[in-house]
């Protein structure tokens, strides 16, 4: 069977499915596959797939169809300008969240050196980003996922940033080590309600230990705030990620918990995305 037969057929079974980006998919499971880039594929049609790689495509394909994230089929997320290893342990990094690294490298343009602490690190798309863009930044990031853990191993071994790097798995509430320059965190902000009603890529198949935020949202926000004002030194930024709706709920915590807050940022569809906030 050529390459473009099997694309099309699996590009028809998505579309059927409700897949949004079916062709796109099709094209990126045919190139995990087989192991080549996407451009590669889409240049070489016309070339014939050998059975094992075509039954290996099929049963992708029928889990993709499911609803089973791409990037959780091909274990692999790009986020900021670096790919990161993900499965099912943790949250696919989201291109809003990319906020959080674009202030913090505006905020310590002129800072060489800060010590900074990632609160909920999931795959470490955050962390690992600003050490890879600061080289003399250090950070230290928990998470109460063990298996959070082991992911964001393997892609601080990948980017080669081991050694700036401190990982504990604890619960926030139990964490003690440190006084940070920068907390920042990505915590989980969606009511416990609200859950069904996302996606079925989202609800079926990512942890909602990543997406829980309890009844009212902010339970989590709540106690990374609360934490975050015994970690942080005086004068300390705390860069958080909230939901669009959250805003006057977390400047009222943080203002509670002697955070003044600098800024609310808006995302690419103008939601309030990340409140910056200063310890005093």
């Amino acid at each position: 069977m050529k390459l473009q037969t099997a694309i099309n057929d699996a590009y028809q079974n998505l579309k059927n499915n409700n897949i949004k980006s079916a062709l796109l998919d099709s094209e990126l499971l045919m190139a995990n596959v087989l192991k080549k880039s996407r451009e590669h594929i889409v240049l070489n049609l016309d070339k014939d797939i050998d059975k094992k790689d075509y039954d290996n495509f099929q049963n992708m394909v029928h889990q993709r169809s499911e609803g089973k994230p791409i990037a959780y089929l091909i274990n692999k997320k790009s986020f900021w300008k670096y790919e990161f290893y993900v499965n099912e342990h943790v949250l696919i990094p989201r291109p809003d969240t990319e906020l959080i690294i674009e202030q913090v490298l505006k905020l310590y343009q002129n800072k060489n050196k800060i010590n900074f602490l990632d609160i909920g690190f999931g795959s470490g798309c955050i962390l690992l980003s600003i050490l890879k863009e600061r080289q003399n930044f250090k950070g230290t990031g928990v998470d109460v996922s063990n298996y959070a853990l082991k992911v964001c191993e393997i892609n601080a071994f990948k980017l080669g940033i081991k050694n700036r790097l401190k990982l504990y798995n604890s619960n926030i509430d139990k964490f003690k080590i440190g006084k940070y320059d920068l907390i920042i965190s990505n915590p989980p902000y969606i009511k416990i309600l609200d859950l069904n009603y996302l996606e079925k890529d989202v609800k079926n198949f990512e942890p909602k230990l990543a997406l829980d935020g309890g009844l009212d949202g902010i339970s989590e926000i709540r106690k990374v705030i609360r934490k975050s004002s015994e970690l942080i030194k005086y004068g300390g930024k705390l860069i958080l990620e909230i939901e669009y709706n959250q805003t006057q709920e977390v400047k009222n915590l943080l203002k509670k918990n002697s955070f003044y807050v600098n800024s609310v940022v808006k995302d690419l569809a103008k939601n309030d995305r990340c409140i910056i906030s200063t310890k005093i």
